[in-house]
């Protein structure tokens, strides 16, 4: 008899951040540290599972752009992906409210550096740092990517979005030193040779992810082609 443990599904979110090098287009990407029970010492791209704050965030229409009449399960996910970004690269894809454009590069790292650590330790909510600082989710930026289902027989089972963005330019990307040990931007193609040398490890859905993103030169290309 199957152990009904074994069946239990997570829903998690992942972020494809983009954008174009002298190489090519180019992915964030982070490794986990070898002490984390899911994928440990692999290179993967910012991710995790769903908080219960994306769910209650999801209900606050104040807190996101929504064009797209996206229902709460749908906004949710997506809100869990700009989460899982900035807790694992400090990068804050949101407006300022009634602003047209993403918050400067100095206003992401002054809130980065005011309630990072708090969120990643779980002392506050993402849903209460936008209010804080009275921001707005630019979930319209997000074009999905991908959809994983973890395999039955597997002991952890998660149900896994995959969402692309490009990369606000004035922000720098940074791995929290937590889990995640180590952080670079990277063309598909060379974090799978990479792969072959054996610098780095990858779990089967994130190099058929690459492989998938690999086909594409410019993320202009890679957003399209999604």
């Amino acid at each position: 008899m199957a152990d009904p443990a074994a069946s239990a599904v997570r829903p998690a979110s992942t972020m494809l951040l983009l954008r174009d090098g002298s190489d090519g287009m180019e992915v964030f990407m982070v490794v986990r540290h070898h002490q984390i029970d899911f994928a440990s010492g692999a290179l993967v791209f910012p991710g995790g599972s769903l908080d219960p704050d994306d769910q209650a965030a999801a209900l606050k229409p104040e807190l996101f752009a929504n064009p797209d009449k996206l229902d709460a399960t749908a906004l949710a996910f997506r809100i869990g992906a700009l989460r899982e970004t900035f807790e694992e690269c400090g990068i804050l894809l949101a407006r300022p409210n009634g602003s047209p454009t993403l918050i400067s590069a100095i206003d992401a790292k002054r809130i980065e550096a005011k309630h990072r650590a708090a969120l990643c330790e779980g002392k506050i909510k993402f849903s209460a740092i936008l209010a804080d600082e009275g921001l707005v989710l630019a979930l319209d930026l997000l074009v999905p990517f991908a959809h994983w289902i973890t395999p039955v027989a597997m002991s952890k089972r998660f149900d896994t979005l995959f969402f692309m963005a490009r990369a606000p330019e004035d922000q720098v990307g940074a791995h929290d030193g937590h889990e995640s040990v180590d952080s670079v931007w990277v063309t598909p193609h060379q974090a799978l040779a990479d792969t072959k040398t054996g610098r780095f490890k990858l779990v089967f859905a994130t190099e058929r992810n690459l492989i998938k993103l690999g086909e594409n030169r410019t993320v202009d290309t890679a957003l399209d082609a999604a």
